[in-house]
């Protein structure tokens, strides 16, 4: 079991319950899916890119990636429906806090200049999805062996009802919010 796991287990929900009052345990808010996700625009001119992509997701969430494809034809983008523009993961139960506890502890520090992560990306849901500039951030990711350097979307899914409660859950779990 990851360490996540066994903090949310114990910490984070007796700290939920007494900052919100919740009367049943189901109602305190927890962690459903992570969703990593990298398109880009140099796949309609090269397919090999795509393949990239898959390997780098893969490196990084120790999961299959799933290709993402157009759904309409754009003319202006030279895109037609069913091409592959990108792939997506989404990570579920262990992986997702072990890949939640790789995000916090090791790759955010890594960024240069990082002074946080913007707490404006709440969705007024209780989701929480940020960008990345760069892939070389993770540790999984050796800069040698990569073509271009991308960009990731996170996106953590939380059964929260409002952004309080969604920004409370991510600061238990160690997510480094700016002041």
């Amino acid at each position: 079991m990851s360490r996540l796991n066994d903090l949310y287990k114990n910490e984070v929900k007796k700290t939920m319950q007494d900052k919100f009052g919740y009367k049943n345990v189901h109602q305190i808010p927890k962690l459903e899916k992570i969703v990593v996700n990298c398109c880009t625009r140099d796949a309609v001119t090269n397919s090999k890119v795509v393949q990239s992509i898959m390997k780098d997701l893969g490196d990084i969430t120790g999961q299959k990636p799933v290709v993402a494809k157009a759904r309409k034809s754009v003319a202006g983008f030279k895109i037609r429906q069913g091409m592959a523009l990108g792939a997506n993961v989404t990570l579920r139960g262990e992986k997702m806090y072990e890949f939640l506890d790789r995000l916090v502890n090791i790759t955010l520090p890594r960024v240069r200049d990082f002074r946080g992560v913007s707490s404006k990306g709440f969705d007024g849901r209780g989701n929480y999805t940020m960008g990345l500039k760069e892939q070389i951030i993770f540790p999984e990711i050796s800069y040698d062996q990569i073509d271009k350097v991308r960009g990731l979307g996170i996106s953590i899914v939380t059964t929260a009802n409002n952004n309080e409660e969604g920004k409370e859950l991510l600061a238990a779990f160690g997510m480094p919010f700016n002041r």
